[in-house]
């Protein structure tokens, strides 16, 4: 007989749009995607300023879960196996470390955090508390991912040389005098760490990073971490609106360049059935190497299909093919599902197994990509407030009590 699933309770911190779509691939069922050793329960929503909002949100998502108005509420409830910090990354060091502090799990939100030194932060208190903590870069754990990590891995597109990888959105107003999100918004706002890197360039560096650092022989003791060469500009309000990256790893002999924007689309948006079928065409990522490349489609956050292209040689024909690879839907709950569970499972599998840290993300590879941020700021010229880029620990930070 089999043993029944290992189910995992989680505290929301946070009642945003990606808590509510995460919320939803918790309670989406598990047997929509085949899973069946693992299932999620919402036992906790917190607001770091209301406990009716908080109960709004879960009558929202149709979930049986306890309220709370603040964040120190939610991490001392001793329900809560593991603590989703769903607030914006301005504020998730602090948010996280309250959190770690209190002896819980934690799966944060990326861009992890503002710096990395406070990256490195977190994850000496994770060690220092003995608990599991990752960010929550949910398109790692695609099946679609990780399928290409193995093929760069067994070599299917021979030595990989060069990724290029691109997150970006045209957010011109028609008037021409800016950004159509006002300075306030998260994305243009310093205070909020906001910019393309942090928000949108996480996610190129993402593939950069799983196609030529992840991917290097687990046998090496420190995985080469690229040298950066970065170019910014930058917005009225301070922030990022146009970056590009160049990641070189001279050792293995590649190069990524990840490059990320509020002023141009990966996708343009177009007329026509033609001419909208020709936009599409363009890859978002393109993983090239000596016998071929694989080449994933918009949007890099949330991929549902990639090709594979093999070089023609002097004994074998090139060949194209196309892989599909849908996410699934929950048909009992309003065809729910996002891609968010994935990384859900991830964590639970690690919380029933005992590992602090996942193989598909460590704490190292968080850290070097932080550091590659880091070093791109400060090329671009970019610096946000001392309360949001602080490495040390305040449990009444008003990023924590909401109080600002």
């Amino acid at each position: 007989m089999a043993s029944p699933p290992y189910t995992v309770r989680w505290g929301i911190m946070a009642t945003g749009g990606i808590a509510e779509t995460f919320c939803k691939d918790l309670l989406t069922d598990p047997a929509t995607r085949d899973v069946r050793d693992v299932r999620h329960e919402i036992a906790a929503v917190s607001s770091s300023t209301s406990a009716d909002r908080a109960a709004a949100f879960i009558k929202k998502i149709n979930a049986s879960a306890r309220p709370y108005g603040s964040y120190a509420e939610l991490v001392s409830d001793a329900d809560v196996d593991i603590v989703y910090v769903a607030t914006p990354h301005s504020h998730h060091f602090q948010n996280a470390m309250l959190a770690l502090e209190a002896g819980k799990n934690v799966l944060c939100e990326k861009a992890l955090t503002v710096t990395a030194s406070q990256a490195k932060v977190l994850v000496a208190k994770a060690k220092e508390k003995g608990v599991f903590f990752m960010e929550a870069v949910w398109t790692r754990f695609f099946p679609l991912s990780i399928k290409i990590r193995e093929m760069i891995s067994a070599g299917e597109i021979g030595t990989v040389y060069r990724t290029t990888a691109d997150l970006s959105f045209n957010e011109n107003s028609d008037d021409g005098k800016g950004i159509t999100y006002p300075d306030s918004h998260r994305m243009v706002n310093p205070d909020l760490a906001g910019g393309a890197l942090l928000d949108l360039g996480v996610y190129a560096l993402t593939w950069v990073f799983q196609t030529l650092y992840h991917v290097q022989p687990p046998s090496s003791q420190d995985k080469e971490a690229p040298r950066v060469l970065a170019a910014m500009n930058k917005y009225r309000t301070g922030a990022d609106d146009n970056t590009s990256i160049i990641c070189h790893f001279p050792q293995n002999n590649s190069i990524g360049v990840a490059t990320s924007s509020l002023r141009v689309a990966t996708l343009p948006k177009v007329g026509g059935t033609a001419s909208a079928a020709a936009a599409a065409a363009a890859p978002a990522i393109r993983i090239q190497g000596s016998k071929g490349e694989i080449q994933v489609f918009h949007p890099v956050y949330r991929p549902v299909s990639y090709s594979v292209i093999k070089t023609t040689t002097s004994t074998t024909e090139g060949s194209v093919e196309v892989v599909d690879c849908p996410i699934p839907r929950d048909p009992q709950r309003d065809s729910w599902g996002h891609g968010m569970f994935w990384e859900a499972d991830e964590c639970a599998r690690c919380l029933r197994d005992g590992k602090k840290e996942s193989d598909g993300l460590p704490w190292s590879e968080s850290i070097a990509v932080m550091e590659v941020m880091d070093e791109a700021l400060r090329q671009g010229g970019v610096q946000y407030p001392a309360l949001i880029t602080t490495d040390v620990y305040d449990a009444q930070s008003p990023l924590n009590t909401g109080n600002q």
